[in-house]
């Protein structure tokens, strides 16, 4: 009886591998699908609004006054046109815009006892373009930024006026050295988000250090004559919100 049972175990253990081999292989289930990883590489364009503050204190030699035009704030609207090369998750770009100020860069006046009269400065700023290098780092559909290059501010002419009697002082008209357009360097930051393949929406903040300026009173002026005006640490800081089209197409998305 234990040769029989002995047989059969070993006729079962040799059948059995041959069995197996004969069965079916169950198809390994499929994979998903990688999830797609947004691409910001690309030409864009778009727009944007916002606020500025100037920062144009004028002081004189004469009298030693302050005429504090400074932190004028002023709403902003404008354009931008750029684009971007993403390696990885660092991105490298280049940006230009452009947006007119409504801003009334003016003093109050100032009463100069030494006189009898008050006088204001003004330069009202008409316009600020910048171009600058961007370098950020991507999260999928974020991207986060620094910038860095330079700017200009457009203002009307120079005037120093006496609020007192009417009469002004204008570039051209009495006052030296009053270029209209002043440039200076540029530091921003900023961050950018992709609701779709093409449209985003982004927030920044930039620095714009403009030059000293300086500006004489002739003689035979009607007042002030030999008088010196300097501005000191001018600058523009600005804060917008944006949104541009990034054109590229189905290359906007990698998978």
């Amino acid at each position: 009886m234990k040769k029989v049972v002995i047989a059969a175990a070993l006729a079962l253990g040799i059948a059995a591998p041959a069995f197996a081999a004969d069965m079916p292989m169950k198809a390994a289930p499929p994979m998903a699908p990688p999830l797609p990883v947004f691409s910001w590489t690309g030409f864009y364009i778009g727009g944007n609004i916002g606020g500025a503050w100037s920062n144009d204190r004028w002081n004189d030699t004469l009298f030693v006054t302050n005429f504090n035009n400074g932190n004028n704030g002023a709403f902003i609207g404008g354009g931008q046109i750029g684009g971007n090369y993403q390696i990885g998750q660092f991105v490298i770009g280049a940006e230009w815009d452009f947006d007119w100020a409504a801003n009334h860069n003016n003093s109050a006046g100032v009463f100069i006892p030494g006189t009898g009269n008050t006088f204001a400065v003004t330069a009202n700023n008409r316009w600020i373009s910048t171009v600058a290098a961007r370098f950020g780092w991507a999260v999928n559909n974020w991207m986060f930024y620094g910038k860095a290059g330079g700017g200009w501010v457009g203002s009307n002419n120079l005037t120093v006026t006496n609020l007192t009697t009417g009469v002004s002082l204008t570039c051209g008209n009495f006052l030296n050295s009053c270029g209209n357009n002043n440039g200076g360097w540029l530091l921003g930051a900023g961050f950018e988000y992709a609701f779709t393949n093409h449209w985003t929406v982004k927030a920044e903040y930039d620095y714009l250090g403009l030059g000293n300026r300086t500006f004489v009173v002739p003689a035979g002026a009607p007042f002030l004559a030999g008088d010196t005006f300097t501005s000191n640490n001018r600058n523009v800081q600005m804060v917008k919100i944006g949104v541009n089209y990034l054109f590229g197409g189905p290359a906007a998305t990698r998978y």
